[in-house]
Parts: C-alpha cells; structure tokens; sequence
C-alpha cells in the first residue's frame, strides 16, 4: 500500500526551508513524513514551548531570523464535538491567534507559498451535500462547533484578501475528518473515530460488554487518512498556480454506527454497542464535493477499512508506552 510517507516528490526545492507549524500533530507529523520522504532537507520545527504562535512579537523574530521559503500552517487548537461546545472561548481565540500571527509575519518577510488548513465544519450545517467549495457562508453554522469555524473562516478570508491585495501564494484547503498516527485519543477531547477506536479497545482487554457511543448513530461522516491528506496538501503546493479554496475528501460516507460497527470489527470487541441518544449528534451529514482536486489529477490511495486498521496497530503500540500510560494516568 502506498502511503504519503512513500511518495516521491520533486518539484519543490528540497534546499530550501520548509517551516511546518504544529508538527507533532496529527496532520504536522503527516506533513514532516511527507516531506522526509520526499528528500527535503530543511525543515523547520518548534514545539510549543520554543514558540508560541499565539505571540504576535515571537512569531515575528522566528520567521525573520529563520526566513523560511515555505509554510505549512498545521497548527491549531482542535478537537472533537465535546471539546469544541465545552472549550469555546480558547477555540475561537488561539486559533484566530496563532493563525493571524502566521500569515501576517509569512507575508512581511516574503514567503513564497504558503498552505493554510481550513475545516469542513466552516460549511453551514444544513449545507446541500455533497459540499462545495461555493456553499460557503451560505447558512447558519453548527453551534456546537461555530466558534472554531468562525476562526477557520477568518483564516480563510485572511488569506484570500493577502493574495489580492499583496500578490501573496496563499494555498487554502478544507479537509475533511481525519484520523491516523499521532491522533488525540484523550476521550475528553478526541474526534469521533479515535474516541470510538480507544474505547473498543479498552473495553476488549477489560472484557467489558458493551460500549457507549454518542449520539443516535444516524449522522453521517466523511473520514481521511491523515497521510492521503498530506499527500494532498504536497500536491497542491507543488503547482504553479495558487489555487482557490479547495475540498479534500475521500468521497465516501458512511454513518457513526457502521463506523463504530467497523472499528469494533478491526479491534476484535465483540460486545454490544450502546447509543447515547442524549448527546448531541451534531450535524447530519458532512460529505465534501472534492471533484476541484480530482480534476486536478490527486485522489486518495487509503480505503476506511485499512487506514482504521493501519490506525489501531500505532495506537496499540503507543499505548503501550510508558509515556502514553502517564498521559492516561493523568486523564
């Protein structure tokens, strides 16, 4: 199976410094392997206590000393629907923050391209599917999630007004929900996927009988593996022309309760499956239009089935870390 980590790329210069923020994220630590493998030889990284991006004076000083030539903007406050309705405030203010900070010091000290990450929750949320790149600001947003957007949809504007106004390479895309190595599995604040993958495997090794899921299980999601995603994002910093905003999908949905049904399949828990139609579902579907990006020549190589699965083999090992059962200790 080929994986983003395995593809070749040559048509950015591999000299040159290629600054990826948030890189031991789930999509920063995609893009690192992407261009490792691609023989890039300069990236630039700092974790959050070398920089803090929500530091307007800090984010100046590193990029006008470092002067990278590329920017991949992974950095974010994220998380799944309990965190986003709980943690509203530091969702909206850290990621409009460190986004405002980034672009703006990418555009004072000459960055030649730059791609931004956006996130299919900026769609209204009863958006006609599949969703276009068109669709929007065209309704009302999730509420659950409508502060994070907002910030998304500011970084979105943002770097469409810098390219008009300063002649900026500003790349903005919109992927959909994502999952792979590196993801947050903290049942607190994971997204849909990893929650569900983590409690079926507890629940397996305790021999519980059954797992709680939230929500009806009707809703239907759109998932991505994290490397087809970085793949993705390569492949549109590598063409010549910056490209407006851009979908990236798999193309396939499939609702919470196969997902669940599937993931209990891969782990080998063969217990019930609880619904807690109590907790909100959020919106009821999310499927991106990505035929811009297929017209371009890119889709992605990772079926659901075998990226949950290349999925549960990392999560096994690091659960099995020292490190890991510390951050579970503390949860």
């Amino acid at each position: 199976m080929t994986t983003a980590c395995d593809a070749r790329r040559d048509d950015m210069d591999r000299d040159d410094k290629v600054y990826v923020a948030g890189h031991r994220g789930l999509v920063g630590s995609a893009l690192v392997c992407a261009l490792n493998a691609a023989g890039h030889t300069r990236i630039l990284t700092r974790t959050h206590a070398e920089l803090d991006l929500t530091r307007q004076a800090d984010v100046e000083r590193f990029f006008h000393r470092e002067q990278p030539r590329y920017v991949l903007l992974a950095a974010a406050k994220v998380g799944g629907i309990h965190a986003n309705n709980t943690y509203r405030a530091e969702f909206i203010f850290e990621n409009l923050m460190l986004q405002t900070n980034v672009l703006h010091a990418a555009h004072r000290n000459g960055v030649e391209r730059l791609l931004f990450l956006g996130s299919s929750c900026v769609y209204p949320r009863d958006c006609p599917q599949p969703m276009r790149e068109e669709h929007l600001l065209t309704g009302p947003l999730e509420p659950t999630n409508a502060p994070y957007a907002v910030a998304k949809i500011a970084g979105l504007t943002m770097c469409a007004a810098y390219n008009n106004q300063y002649g900026t390479s500003f790349v903005a895309v919109m992927p959909t929900n994502l999952y792979g190595p590196n993801d947050n599995f903290d049942l607190d604040n994971a997204h849909v996927l990893a929650a569900l993958l983590r409690k079926a495997h507890e629940a397996k090794l305790c021999g519980a009988r059954s797992v709680e899921v939230w929500g009806s299980g009707a809703p239907r999601r759109e998932f991505l593996h994290v490397d087809d995603l970085a793949a993705a994002c390569l492949y549109l910093m590598d063409r010549e022309e910056t490209l407006p905003l851009t979908n990236v999908g798999s193309g396939e949905e499939i609702t919470i309760r196969r997902l669940a049904e599937l993931i209990s399949q891969i782990v080998g828990f063969d217990g019930e499956l609880v619904f807690d139609a109590q907790r909100p579902d959020g919106a009821p579907r999310k499927l991106l239009d990505s035929s811009r990006l297929r017209r371009l020549g890119w889709a992605p190589t990772i079926s659901l089935r075998d990226g949950i699965a290349m999925t549960y083999e990392w999560y096994r090992r690091w659960a099995a870390t020292p490190s890991a059962a510390a951050v579970r200790a503390s949860e």
